[in-house]
């Protein structure tokens, strides 16, 4: 679909699941249900980390970070998603869809960012705990949150807006929305030059803030081992299993699919990767930390009581 009503504007066809009319109703009732528990919980996270007092510390300061980008990063592809599920063809214009394309990615390396500086937190929270207080400092903390978005801009809106993509033939996205690879595969104009950037980009912030955190749990490692009570095993392990459970499920899926060799074409398997890192792990977020928190829950059940009358 090179044009559209006389103009020279061009427009991409979403094919999704669309080969599958009955799979593709209970994939867009499910993305429904999923994106609803995704908003609510990290609304959730984000009250309670500013209602209760005993959460305004470093590490909830970036977990807040953290959940305001998961509901961005759902927000910036799923409502359209669903859009297209209601359409008979859903078609998508070039500026939205580099638009998509840019903030996804955009928000995909910010959390790769977070995660590590998270990791930093928790490295320093135990390797240096008396100093932790004086090192993690509110202006650290924000200089750290405040470098991740930055720099994510730096690393893919500038590149993307600059590239220059030429499309041919007929354009058909074999995905639900516009993700960097499967548009790429569509382009006729040269970009080895550009795909050589990118994966260079995907070594930056994906290998590199993925070694860095496997570094800092080395030392988080070395710190508990040398510790002689039970009681400071069960709390390191405790505040630091929900970050790690977290960098599993978004580097494992994203490094599968921006590290691993590329075929010409979009399987059903690659879509699936990207909804994992996209929409399941923005919703597990708050279930993990939730779940796996005493402060979290302590401050809920508070809360519930204070509005309760209790």
């Amino acid at each position: 679909m090179g044009s559209q009503n006389g103009t020279d504007e061009v427009y991409f066809v979403l094919l999704g699941l669309s080969r599958y009319p009955r799979a593709q109703a209970i994939f867009c009732c499910l993305l429904f249900l999923s994106y609803i528990v995704t908003l609510l919980g990290n609304s959730l996270i984000l009250l309670l980390i500013c209602y209760a007092p005993r959460l305004h510390t470093p590490m909830y300061f970036f977990l807040s970070n953290l959940s305001f980008l998961d509901m961005c990063y759902t927000t910036s592809s799923v409502p359209q998603i669903l859009l297209n599920c209601l359409a008979a063809t859903p078609v998508i214009s070039r500026g939205q869809c580099v638009a998509q394309m840019a903030t996804g990615l955009y928000l995909g390396v910010v959390e790769c960012l977070l995660l590590a500086a998270m990791a930093y937190d928790r490295c320093v929270a135990i390797v240096d705990p008396l100093r932790y207080a004086t090192r993690m400092g509110p202006r650290l903390c924000g200089l750290l949150a405040g470098t991740s978005w930055a720099t994510a801009f730096l690393l893919t809106v500038v590149p993307v807006l600059t590239m220059p993509l030429e499309f041919c033939g007929r354009q058909d996205i074999n995905h639900f929305s516009c993700e960097l690879l499967a548009l790429l595969k569509l382009a006729c104009s040269d970009l080895h030059v550009y795909k050589s950037l990118m994966v260079g980009t995907s070594a930056l912030t994906l290998l590199a803030p993925f070694a860095f955190i496997v570094a800092s749990y080395g030392r988080i490692l070395v710190a508990v081992l040398r510790m002689r009570s039970t009681e400071g095993h069960s709390k390191a392990f405790s505040t630091c299993g929900s970050h790690l459970t977290v960098v599993a499920l978004f580097y494992g899926t994203a490094i599968s699919m921006y590290m691993m060799p590329q075929d010409k074409i979009i399987h059903d398997r690659d879509k699936i990767i990207s909804m994992s890192y996209g929409i399941l792990t923005p919703m597990m977020n708050p279930l993990i930390y939730s779940l796996r928190n005493k402060d979290m829950k302590g401050a809920f059940w508070r809360l519930l009581g204070r509005k309760a009358g209790f």
